[in-house]
């Protein structure tokens, strides 16, 4: 079984990821990391040269075809974006979506273009948490409210939930 963490930037996918693959005893797969790996920059010039669209067709591509196996997958923000991709992760194993407020995701993030954040010209960030939620539940097969959680209370949430998911 796999486990893909989806969420907005800022949730806690990569580290959280991290914490329970090692607790678990999974791999860990970063898919930002992997799509800078196979394009050879980083995300913010993908952006840069093809745009959010582009960006988003990368994405798609490369979550749809990602083999793993006993890992816990933390893809990008905007992978719910990707049909193929969000059918594919969902074939791997249960999804997570990792739920925090638009205030709580704003203290936390930085420069989003830093972050490489796919947020079109004009949009707010507010606009684009707007966009996104509905796309996590959508895709979501459990729901982790993490709001005022550490990361490490946060991270119990989850175990507790796949338990109950698989059990």
């Amino acid at each position: 079984m796999n486990v893909t963490l989806i969420g907005m930037p800022g949730c806690g996918k990569s580290t959280i990821g991290v914490i329970l693959a090692k607790d678990m005893g999974y791999h860990f797969i970063d898919v930002d990391l992997v799509i800078q790996e196979e394009e050879g920059c980083l995300l913010r010039d993908i952006i840069a040269r093809e745009g959010i669209d582009g960006f988003c067709r990368v994405e798609n591509r490369v979550n749809a075809a990602l083999t793993a196996e006993r890992s816990i997958i933390a893809p990008g923000g905007s992978v719910i974006y990707g049909q193929e991709a969000m059918e594919h992760l969902r074939a791997l194993g249960p999804v997570v979506y990792i739920r925090l407020s638009c205030e709580e995701v704003e203290s936390r993030l930085g420069d989003l273009a830093k972050r490489g954040v796919a947020v079109r010209e004009g949009q707010t960030f507010r606009d684009l948490y707007r966009e996104r939620c509905p796309l996590y539940e959508k895709y979501a097969d459990m729901t982790v409210d993490a709001d005022g959680l550490s990361l490490g209370d946060t991270m119990r949430r989850i175990e507790e939930a796949l338990q109950k998911y698989s059990g």
